[in-house]
């Protein structure tokens, strides 16, 4: 009687697994027979995090573009190697002697790659008081009120790479397209306001932009449209100051914004520093050069320390912001070489997870951020990362806690009904015909599961795609 029960308990329990599985099978097939999808290139990967057991694959080890998936190894990599409480830092000080109040020398600034000085993401870390405020008066404390020298920026701790090199000409003008520099500051962005007409198809007029960046010259052929959006792309190589502005903006507007890359961050570092420094009282005759300090002299005068590497990691993989997964990459080789070069820096990423047993011939990566239309790699390569980091002690809770739930960050788009708490936590990544989604779901009952979700070459809209990428999580969480 008791083996006829089991065996009866056995086939239903069975048919259960089988009839949620065939569900969810069902599913991916309507997806891949929508004729958005049916040419596209799609990787599917979901398996248990406890196991490793594979709940569902389709091309799993095939490689393909990640977008800003990519960030997810990058971040994971640098809580691993830098660790959650690791602080980049900004040094300033000075060389030569002060005398009667007088610096007979040059002021300098080392810069310590931090991707988030003075960034808006971190407000009242860098601006209660204002950073650079604390540096005129740490100045002023030292007995300096006149520098007879120059004010000297040394960005010697990163090389002279600022874009990678496989960054497409439309993206390096604008926002998201910032180069990290070893003196990054204010996300290395600005504003440019224009005022458009009331009719549609007229040139625009640019009002204003901030903060002001020297250098910098501009061809604005953005018009105004009946369009109400941001359809304006700003064009520009970052070894130089000329800027062509193309597309539209909404018509009638008195004050429209777009944000831009700004090439030049330490120029913007150095003369808002010299403004702060005026209003102090302290005045520098020289001029502002860029100079490796090398072995000289230096007597420091103060240290501003950024937010732990686990807070610049959760903005990063919440907002998705290209600049710090890029500085990530540089810091890495930085701290294991004493130079950041990206190079060197991916180098040491893909020999961190060959070292934990996950091979890296289903990775290519070009950058750290997933710009790069060059970058590949494989569910199969991303699920094991995400299992790894799921399992592993030291910096796994930061990168978990990272990770945006549904209805934040860049999952904005999805229902928290239908995910409510963190049962669902991934990284979502775009770019033209790319999404993709890598992160962890919580069934409904309670099996943790990883998952990657690769779409390439996609005709149709990112927003009925992302509906249907929420279907098949749905259906998984059922």
């Amino acid at each position: 009687m008791k083996v006829r029960f089991f065996l009866v308990f056995y086939f239903i329990f069975l048919s259960k697994g089988l009839f949620a599985q065939t569900a969810f099978q069902k599913q991916v097939q309507s997806f891949l027979n929508h004729p958005d999808y049916r040419n596209a290139s799609v990787g599917i990967l979901v398996s248990e995090v406890e196991t490793g057991n594979t709940v569902f694959e389709l091309n799993a080890d095939k490689l393909l573009i990640p977008a800003s998936v990519m960030k997810v190894v990058t971040s994971a990599t640098a809580l691993k190697i830098l660790g959650p409480d690791y602080r980049f830092q900004t040094r300033l000080g000075y060389s030569g002697k002060i005398e009667n109040g007088v610096l007979k020398g040059d002021l300098i600034i080392i810069g310590g790659g931090d991707p988030a000085l003075g960034s808006e993401y971190f407000t009242n870390h860098y601006f209660a008081p204002h950073f650079l405020e604390t540096w005129a008066q740490k100045v002023r404390e030292a007995g300096i009120k006149r520098v007879e020298g120059r004010l000297i920026l040394d960005t010697s701790m990163y090389d002279s790479e600022i874009i990678p090199p496989t960054w497409v000409w439309e993206d390096m003008g604008n926002y998201y397209g910032a180069g990290a520099s070893a003196l990054s500051v204010y996300d290395n962005l600005f504003r440019i306001r224009f005022r458009s007409p009331a009719a549609a198809g007229l040139p625009t007029e640019i009002v204003s932009t901030y903060p002001e960046v020297e250098g910098l010259t501009w061809k604005n052929e953005v018009r105004s449209s009946d369009v109400n959006s941001d359809l304006a792309w700003i064009f520009g190589s970052p070894l130089d100051g000329t800027r062509v502005i193309r597309g539209t903006i909404p018509k009638n507007r008195r004050a429209f914004t777009i944000r831009a890359s700004n090439p030049f961050p330490e120029q913007l570092l150095a003369d808002d520093f010299l403004n702060h420094l005026g209003r102090a009282g302290v005045f520098v005759s020289g001029r502002t050069i860029a100079e490796e300090l090398g072995n000289s002299a230096f007597s420091q005068i103060h240290t501003t320390e950024s937010p732990t590497l686990a807070e610049i990691v959760k903005v990063l993989n919440e907002e998705s912001v290209n600049l710090f997964a890029e500085h990530l990459v540089k810091q890495m080789a930085a701290e294991k070489t004493g130079l950041g070069s990206r190079d060197e820096g991916l180098r040491i990423i893909a020999q961190f997870w060959k070292e934990k047993g996950i091979g890296t011939s289903q990775l290519f990566m070009e950058d750290g951020s997933g710009l790069s239309h060059f970058n590949a790699l494989s569910p199969e390569f991303m699920n094991s990362v995400l299992r790894y980091m799921a399992l592993t002690a030291s910096g796994s809770t930061e990168f978990l806690g990272s990770m945006p739930s549904a209805g934040q960050g860049t999952l904005h788009h999805f229902n928290p009904q239908l995910f409510p708490g963190k049962t669902l936590l991934a990284k979502s990544g775009s770019m033209t015909r790319v999404r993709c989604y890598a992160g962890y779901l919580q069934t409904n009952s309670g099996k943790n599961l990883t998952f990657t979700f690769m779409v390439n070459h996609f005709s149709g809209s990112h927003l009925q795609l992302i509906s249907e990428m929420e279907k098949l999580l749905a259906e998984l969480l059922r």
